[in-house]
């Protein structure tokens, strides 16, 4: 009768065994053959798809943040260049401006000091 008497805790079967995961099997690349991966693998090449797509899609993110960053600095510089050239027309083109200029090139203009008339046409 003691001979009938089985330790189970120590007894494992061909099925317990293949269930067991240890890093050596990991490292080997004995996981990948057993038929619970096996079974599974359309799932995991679905998730490891998706992580590509992840990937992808950050690095594409964090290339189009870059380029706003520099796009923006650019909006700044020219608007500062914008608003410089804007007041030099401002300037330039003043009345007192003008006819320093003209008489700065001597081109023998001078300044109407009458206002200017209307003309109206008369019905005959």
């Amino acid at each position: 009768m003691i001979r009938e008497k089985k330790n189970i805790e120590f007894d494992q079967s061909l099925e317990d065994r293949e269930q067991l995961f240890s890093l050596r099997d990991l490292i080997n690349g004995n996981v990948l053959t057993r038929k619970a991966v096996l079974r599974q693998s359309k799932f995991i090449l679905l998730l490891v798809l998706i992580a590509f797509v992840f990937i992808a899609n950050r690095n594409h993110a964090e290339k189009t943040v870059i380029r706003l960053n520099g796009l923006q600095s650019d909006v700044k510089e020219l608007r500062a260049k914008s608003i410089t050239i804007s007041s030099d027309l401002v300037r330039v083109s003043r009345q007192s401006e003008v006819v320093r200029l003209v008489e700065g090139y001597n081109l023998g203009l001078e300044e109407n000091l009458e206002p200017p008339k209307k003309l109206t046409e008369t019905p005959y």
